[in-house]
């Protein structure tokens, strides 16, 4: 067996170049999805693993096996979400929720609606996912009803969603990031507070402004009254009807685990699909297995109460999955070590470490695929600078869910990007411009890293948390 080689930047450099080129040549010339320029990207990093770095075929195996590992549980989460969806397509509970949604909301208020809305859903769920999956797909459904842009009811939904999942200590993320910076829950969930508050309070600005504009005669009226109409006359339609969402935020929030609660979700809304709207065991298997469909005559509504299903998220999966092995040559091989070194041998003042972090985060998104590993990566990364520079873990902590969870769904590739995809049906680079929150988290932290405000040193987290241990006993 040779000896293993290091990775050098110029390894990684040529899989990053080759990698930008396919999704460059395969999804904006040839306007294919980009599952293919990404294994294309992959079979790259193994082949340098393999002739350059010397690598066995089993290790670079082993590799992509391990990084599928590390988001089995979100795979799993979507094929159930899958299935939920489905069901409360075919029970009549997201169409019930967009038909009193279009009674209840005016299109001048609408955006910050949606955007506390989500909010507070997220926060009470700790994820983003099951927001979007659940009143995401509502509220996407009310806004085109009300005649505001896609895109920008997309945005603010992934905003609100993205704040309360950052938020919420039953966010697998907002965990994920204090353990790998070797930090406190609750004191990292505190001290993000400094660079979330300042971005939602811009985000709500700007939305209210942007709704402003929407405000007044123009609403169609006609064109509401259609799909209501058409709602109605297809479904057995009542506020009883909102009771699986709220039965999966009820059960989050008893700290039920994400697949059990969305597997009750899903029962509940095959138990209404058969009560309510009269449908058979058959009909609920296959809304759950293969979607829901609808011929109502009125185009928007067949667009809006179609999709779901199990079969619907394989799309998904399979990107996933191909990004994920991507994801797990590249750390194995030690190529996303190399970036990282690169990044950081420039990175001198607080600023620019904080900067770098971000940066390396958001550039793991890109290549790997996955929120996770741009979090984990980086953690592990810049772990032990931080603390030869004497910052608290909640600095990094920080810094890593302003880089790597935030700019998770900018990217179609990415599993969080590829999801909001899915369930939204709106591309990740039509709403990427609107999501204000998620835009400005990661420019707040710079900014505030760059001044030196609320940059806690490590004597003063160590000291803080030695105070406040007696007082949680």
């Amino acid at each position: 067996m040779k000896e293993k080689k290091k990775a050098t930047i110029v390894h990684a450099l040529i899989t990053i170049v080759a990698l930008i080129i396919f999704l460059l040549v395969g999804i904006v010339f040839l306007e294919a999805d980009p599952h293919i320029p990404l294994l294309l990207g992959a079979i790259v990093a193994a082949g340098i693993s393999i002739f350059a770095l010397n690598f066995t075929w089993e290790e670079v195996e082993g590799s992509i096996v391990d990084g599928i590992k590390l988001a089995m549980q979100a795979i799993v989460i979507l094929m159930i979400i899958g299935t939920l969806v489905g069901t409360w397509l075919l029970s009549g509970t997201v169409p019930t929720l967009i038909y009193y949604g279009l009674e209840i909301l005016s299109p001048g208020i609408f955006l910050i609606a949606t955007l506390l809305i989500c909010s507070i859903v997220s926060i009470s769920v700790g994820s983003s996912w099951t927001t979007v999956a659940t009143i995401g797909v509502a509220l996407i459904g009310v806004g085109q009803g009300l005649g505001i842009p896609v895109g920008i009811v997309a945005g603010a939904i992934v905003s609100g969603s993205y704040f309360g999942d950052k938020m919420s200590p039953l966010s697998d993320t907002t965990n994920l990031a204090p353990a790998m910076a070797g930090g406190e829950l609750f004191s990292h969930i505190k001290y993000m507070m400094w660079t979330t508050g300042p971005a939602y309070i811009i985000a709500l600005i700007i939305f209210g402004i942007m709704g402003m504009g929407y405000a007044g005669g123009q609403i169609d009226v006609g064109g509401i009254t259609d799909i209501q109409a058409a709602l109605a006359d297809n479904f057995n339609l009542s506020p009883i009807m909102a009771l699986p969402p709220l039965l999966v935020i009820v059960i989050v929030i008893f700290k039920v685990p994400a697949i059990p609660g969305l597997l009750a979700g899903t029962f509940l809304g095959g138990l209404f699909a058969f009560i309510f709207q009269g449908a058979g065991l058959g009909e609920i298997i296959d809304a759950a297995h293969y979607g829901y469909g609808i011929d109502s005559g009125v185009e928007i509504v067949d667009d809006l109460i179609s999709g779901g299903g199990l079969d619907g998220m394989m799309w998904t999966v399979s990107l996933i999955i191909i990004a994920l092995s991507l994801g797990g040559i590249l750390e194995t091989s030690g190529m996303l070590a190399a970036i990282g070194g690169a990044i950081l041998s420039v990175a001198k003042s607080t600023g620019s470490l904080v900067l770098a972090t971000i940066l390396s985060c958001i550039a793991i998104n890109l290549l790997s695929g996955d929120q996770y590993l741009a979090l984990v990566v980086p953690g592990r990364m810049f772990k032990e600078t931080y603390r030869d520079k004497n910052l608290a873990p909640v600095v990094l902590s920080r810094a890593l869910e302003g880089g790597g969870t935030v700019t998770s769904p900018f990217i179609p590739w990415n599993t969080c990007g590829a999801f909001m995809w899915q369930m939204l049906g709106v591309h990740p680079f039509v709403y990427a411009p609107y999501a204000f929150f998620n835009i400005f988290v990661p420019i707040v932290n710079v900014v505030l890293a760059y001044l030196g405000f609320k940059i806690k040193t490590l004597e003063e987290y160590e000291e803080e948390n030695k105070e406040a241990r007696p007082q949680n006993a």
